[in-house]
């Protein structure tokens, strides 16, 4: 049996491009969205517990299936113990030949250091937004001066917390943190 195996990290992505190259070579292709560094992969996981001596894991890309080289490496180790062969399509590499497996740990470091320098390089460019002034995150809900508006209305009597958020639109948890002496907590 020849089982496909993708994963995409978000509903956005689309996993069409590993549909079109996995369902002519598969006999059952299995859709996971969720990130690789997800502690639970429930498909995958199903998956490989429903593999068999004989039976082939294809992936399109070596990180639409691990969470790092040592991951990787891991579960080739356990697929080939258990005498079930694995293929990366995009890479052309068959563990089940002495080197496609030098080839896998080969790639499987270097797909992990990409992962480590697109993050890094993603750490840099924040670092370096908030530098120049930038300020990250989500727009607050409520400007100054709705907020001194908010305080002012609490401090009357008039309204209650509830009664003021739905005058702004927002929840009153929101208006709780926004009225909060340190709100970043």
């Amino acid at each position: 049996m020849k089982v496909g195996y993708l994963r995409v990290s978000t509903g956005e992505q689309r996993p069409d491009r590993q549909i079109d190259a996995l369902t002519p070579m598969c006999d059952e292709v299995h859709i996971e969205t969720l990130s690789a560094i997800a502690a639970k992969r429930p498909i995958f996981d199903d998956v490989m517990d429903r593999l068999k001596p004989g039976d082939t894991l294809i992936v399109w890309d070596l990180d639409r299936a691990f969470r790092s080289t040592v991951d990787a490496i891991l579960q080739e180790a356990r697929l080939r113990e258990a005498g079930i062969h694995f293929e990366i399509v995009s890479l052309r590499v068959n563990t089940a030949e002495p080197a496609g497996e030098f080839a896998y740990s080969v790639m499987a470091a270097a797909a992990q250091y990409e992962r480590r320098m697109i993050s890094k390089r993603t750490r840099e460019g924040l670092a370096a937004a908030v530098k120049r002034g930038a300020v990250l995150g989500r727009k607050p809900k409520l400007s100054k001066t709705q907020i001194r508006n908010a305080q002012e209305k609490l401090a009357s009597g008039e309204y209650d917390l509830p009664q003021i958020a739905a005058m702004y639109g927002v929840h009153p948890r929101t208006l709780s943190r926004a009225l909060s002496p340190n709100p970043d907590k």
